[in-house]
């Protein structure tokens, strides 16, 4: 009677520890980045907290650069079908959902880094119907906006002022946006995979390169550059964005406990980026002789006046909902609206 007593017992123990296993998710989470970036330390930061807060439940897989292949657009392919349920989408991310090319607009956010991080995270914002419909049209949702650092230029030879960027063959990513704000500094910018980039820049096929300072760092490129510059144009920024079709099935509690992860992780993220760059540009300057060049306002200001056209060609490639989304955050900037029109 006890050894049957046993066997029962040990049989309940495996039929609820199989149960416990098919109720088990994994949430694959696919990133721009190696490891050592700022996106990977927010995404580890994120799997701890929903691996915590849903009690095991839930598994987190990170898939770095590389692990899911080589071009953006095949993360973004596997987020929309579901294949990879979380992503990373940035500059890239234009030829996907056009309206996200506004994170790649120069001299619209602000010098306050934090500021730029709450306003792109704020429910005015992030929960708007132009940002929302323009993904969700896409099959995909963003949850989130990561800011990771100002994109700092480095070129093989000094640039202060527009003229000094004439027909620069500068790397830009694969972005009709980026490639027209370029074109309007003088610059001549030529789109190189992320992975090819330093031999790119080793070999002359590119001259000059835009990328926040621990990119710089962590992929070497400051190696074969000869002047890292801070014009403080626009900040990196990348939307965390979910398949839609693996947001619907999320029960509601689900839902609830990846906003309270995202609404922690704005602070979070701002730290990370903020240590990272500033840990990153000590050590370009301890291990190179790269000259740094700041602009001055004055500099600043004569890219500026170039870049502020380039509005209207993002809301000529997007239409109204992407003018929409960008009065939107123009309007929480202290900016005119586009058109004088209201969000």
């Amino acid at each position: 009677m006890n050894f049957k007593r046993t066997i029962l017992a040990a049989v309940g123990i495996a039929l609820a520890g199989s149960a416990g296993l098919a109720n088990a998710e994994t949430w694959r989470f696919g990133l721009e980045e190696t490891k050592g970036s700022v996106q990977y330390q927010y995404a580890e930061d994120f799997k701890k907290l929903i691996e915590k807060k849903s009690d095991g439940d839930i598994t987190v897989q990170l898939l770095p650069y590389g692990k899911w292949g080589s071009t953006y657009s095949a993360l973004y392919d596997a987020v929309q079908n579901g294949a990879i349920q979380i992503g990373f989408g940035s500059g890239a991310l234009g030829g996907t959902v056009p309206e996200s090319q506004l994170m790649s607009l120069n001299f619209v956010m602000p010098s306050d880094q934090l500021k730029t991080v709450k306003v792109l995270n704020s429910k005015a914002f992030l929960e708007s119907k132009p940002w929302q419909q323009a993904f969700r049209k896409r099959g995909l949702v963003p949850l989130a906006e990561l800011t990771e650092g100002y994109q700092v230029w480095t070129a093989n030879k000094a640039i202060r002022t527009p003229a000094d960027m004439k027909n620069l063959h500068i790397r830009v990513m694969d972005n009709s946006l980026l490639r027209a704000t370029y074109r309007a500094y003088g610059a001549a910018p030529v789109s190189i995979a992320y992975g090819e980039l330093y031999s790119a820049l080793q070999q002359g096929q590119a001259e000059g390169n835009i990328q926040p300072v621990f990119a710089h760092e962590n992929m070497g490129f400051y190696e074969v550059q000869d002047y890292m510059i801070f014009a403080d144009q626009s900040q990196f920024i990348a939307t965390l964005m979910g398949s839609q079709d693996w947001w619907k099935g999320l029960s509601d509690d689900q839902k609830k406990m990846v906003k309270s992860v995202t609404d922690q992780l704005v602070k979070t993220g701002y730290d990370i980026q903020t240590q990272f760059n500033k840990e990153r540009l000590n050590t370009i300057k301890d291990k190179s002789d790269i000259k740094i060049i700041h602009l001055n306002d004055e500099q600043r200001d004569q890219f500026r006046k170039l870049a502020k056209p380039v509005r209207k060609t993002f809301v000529d490639q997007t239409g109204e909902q992407g003018k929409a989304a960008l009065n939107i955050l123009l309007k929480q900037f202290g900016e005119q609206p586009m058109d004088g029109g209201n969000s």
